[in-house]
Order: C-alpha cells, then structure tokens, then sequence
C-alpha cells in the first residue's frame, strides 16, 4: 500500500480529452483506468459531496450547488460549510481509523470548517462600501498568509465568470505543492477547475476547450512532480472526471413557465423584477441540468399542476414528484418537491422575468450569490459594457443530467497498477478506492 494518496478532482474532463494531454498520458499510463460516472446531479456540490462520502444525496443532503432555506425563506449559493454535507467524509474516516493521518481538503467547495487537517478555499470579504477584499479562508488559519507570501493572493476574478482562466488553477495547484512540502499530508484532495470554462461557454468539442486540457495537463505535470518529491516516488495519484460536459443547443426556462402558470410571483424593485419566495407557490432553483421546484407548503395540488406544466415539455426529459425523486437518490427533505431533468442537448436558465429591461441589477453582473441559481451566462460578458448578456442560448456546454451515455462518462485513473479492478465506476466508489489503500 501507497503512504500517501493523493486525488485530483477534475470537472469536465472526457476521456477523449487525455489526447491532448500527453504528459498525464505517460504518467498514467502504467495505471489503472476505468469509465466513471457522475451519479444525478451530475453537478459540482452534489458530486464532491459523492466522492467524499461514499454516498448519495438522499443521505448527505447535498442536492444542488446551493440550499433553499424553507424556514427562512432564503437562498444560499456557493457559500454553505461543511455542516452542509451530513455524513462523515474521508478525512473523517482516516481520523478515525488513525489519528495520525494528515488530511488536505484543497479547494473542494464545501470544505470550509472540515475536518480535514489543511484546508484552504475562497471567502473573500465583503466590505461595507460594496467592494471586495480576495481572501481565502485555511485551516491553519494562518496558512493563507504564507501562502501569499510565496505567491501573492489567489487570482478570484480567474476562478469563474468572464476572466477565468488557467491562473486560478495554477494557483491551486502551486499551493497545494507548497503543503504538500511543508505538511506531507497522508491524503490530499485537489480540486482543479480548468476544464469547466472554455467547454460550457464555446462547448466540449472546441478549439478552446482542446487548448485548456493541454494547459491543464502542463500544471498537472508539474504537481505530481512536486509532490512525488514532497511524499515520496511511491504516492498514489488519482484522477477523477467529477462530470462530462456535452454540446447544448436549446434552453429551457422553467420561472417562465411557473409564472405564467400564476405560481410564481414576483416583487418589483428600483433595479427590476425580484422572486417574491414568500408569495410564490412554486419556483425553481435551476442547475444546469435540472431543476428543483419548490413547492410552498407542499400542496399537492400545486405539484400536480407543476407535473403538467412540464411534462412533454421541450428540453425536459422527466419530471419526478415528491416519492418519484428516488430514482435518482434525490427523495431527500432539501430537495423540491419536483425535480425537472434536461434532456441533452438542453440546459436550464433561473430568468423569471420576460422583459429584459425588467431584470434584476444582479442579472447583469457576475454574482453567483444573490441569482438564485446558476448561470453560466456570466462567462460571455460583453467587455464594451462591462455586463453579462441576457442570451442564455450563448452557452454552448453543460452537464448534470443522468449518465445515459457513454458521452456522458468520465474517467477515473490510477497511477499505479491493483488500486481498483471493478469498472464501469460511479463516483461513490471513489471514496472506498481511497479508504482501501489505507486499509479500511
């Protein structure tokens, strides 16, 4: 058995994608390889929650890449704890088998106050005057200022939206190293999220999403070797596809149709159109893919009418209600109380509004927490206004549907022969391939 393990955590990667990745290529080569798949939601959240735990989300709680508060009547986006996932993860499991493992949670986004014994991800700080101070939150907590002292502050504005780019992930990538070397930590999870930009916004089969796997595959080669000199030739390294993007080429826009069902309402602001949650009887939080859709109160003569909104729609393979969202693992008290699923070819955008001069201030502007919702629009700003376009049919990428296909499927590789013989995969096989090699 390896002394450590180390796993790289990569959305949007295809098998076919390795062609231009020559030097994982050759470091893999040796390995293990199997087809794995993202278990619905094929998602960010839902995944890592996936891969860490073992489980699904009808047991971690971890529907989508955000929460809807019911008590409260809130929406939160991309900034839940750890707390958030409600089963013990590997970090939590090599605890409790040997106290004396080390643990890297590096950049997994519901790592914030984990378990794992070195942390570090974005949380930047909000200033009253509106502006922003890039921060990231670490355990220790002040390992953020040595790794700025080594290589200034994590490049947020390549992280996602309109500038992302190599750097972040490079970034990730050289500090990850850097504890590697200071820590030597048993297990070190690494998310690198390179591969999710140029495939949603030009898509999967571009020039660009072709020359973002070669330049990923040059800052993965120089991880592992920096690493391999921190923990010793024998460290294991994996690589998993949390997701496969694929071509889209329709939109669906599931507040539309609620509103003028009557369901959905909306408050007027001075800066446009606002979900009114308190009024609504039904709205959805969109997710790529899929969607959830809330039900106020559960009446079950709105999610009745809500099944025959959508069913047959275009772009919408299935619409699953209260006890049918267990085929997918997803019957699970955070989850609506309707879950739409794309076809394909189609993706899900949050607009409520039909008058573009009505939208919300936010709508325009990259601001993953206040759209209820993801929006991958903000990757095509228009750089003369400085705003994000209001044409979802810019995007030209997606994911989260249920793997249906093998072009659906991503891979999981091993740099070393024996680490797992059982294929195809799921992503919560990962973490008992983790757990073995450690002898649990």
């Amino acid at each position: 058995m390896p002394d450590n393990v180390v796993l790289l955590s990569l959305p949007g990667l295809a098998p076919q994608d390795l062609a231009h990745m020559p030097q994982v290529s050759a470091l893999f080569a040796d390995g293990d390889r199997a087809p794995l798949a993202a278990s619905f939601p094929a998602v960010t959240w839902p995944v890592q929650s996936n891969i860490l735990t073992g489980q699904l989300p009808v047991d971690h709680g971890v529907t989508a890449n955000g929460f809807y508060w019911r008590d409260k009547r809130q929406v939160e986006m991309w900034t839940a704890g750890n707390e958030a996932i409600l089963q013990p993860q590997i970090w939590d499991l090599l605890k409790k088998h040997n106290p004396e493992l080390r643990t890297s949670a590096w950049f997994p986004m519901l790592s914030k106050r984990s378990g794992a014994d070195y942390v570090c991800m974005p949380a930047p700080v909000h200033n009253p005057d509106g502006s922003e101070t890039m921060w990231c939150y670490t355990k220790p907590q002040e390992l953020y200022r040595d790794l700025m002292a080594e290589l200034e502050g994590f490049p947020l504005h390549h992280f996602w939206g309109p500038l992302a780019n190599i750097k972040s992930t490079a970034w990730i990538a050289d500090s990850a190293a850097m504890v590697a070397e200071k820590f030597q930590p048993h297990f070190s999870y690494v998310y690198l999220p390179h591969l999710d930009y140029a495939a949603q916004k030009l898509g999967p089969n571009s020039d660009a999403h072709k020359q973002a796997a070669a330049d990923i595959d040059e800052v993965i080669g120089k991880l592992i070797a920096r690493m391999k000199a921190a923990l010793g030739e024998d460290t294991l390294f994996l690589i998993a596809s949390e997701y496969v993007i694929v071509p889209v080429d329709h939109v669906a826009y599931p507040n539309r149709v609620l509103r003028e069902a009557g369901l959905l309402q909306v408050e007027e602001k001075e800066d446009g159109e606002h979900l009114d949650l308190e009024k609504s009887d039904a709205w959805a939080l969109c997710d790529h893919q899929y969607s959830q859709v809330y039900v106020n109160d559960a009446k079950p003569e709105v999610i009745a009418k809500v099944k025959e909104l959508f069913q047959g729609a275009e772009g919408i393979a299935e619409v699953l209600a209260m006890e049918e969202r267990g085929k997918y693992f997803m019957d699970h008290e955070r989850a609506g109380e309707v879950i739409l699923v794309s076809t394909p070819n189609s993706w899900q955008a949050y607009y409520w509004w039909n008058d573009d001069a009505k939208a919300p201030g936010f709508a325009r502007k990259v601001d993953i927490h206040k759209k209820p919702g993801y929006d991958p629009v903000e990757l095509h700003v228009d750089m003369a206004t400085k705003s994000i376009p209001l044409d979802a049919t810019l995007v030209k990428g997606s994911h989260g549907a249920p793997v249906a296909s093998e072009a659906q499927r991503g891979v999981l590789l091993a740099s070393q022969k024996g680490v797992f013989a059982e294929t195809p995969l799921a992503d919560t096989d990962v973490c008992d391939i983790v757990l073995r090699q450690f002898g649990i």
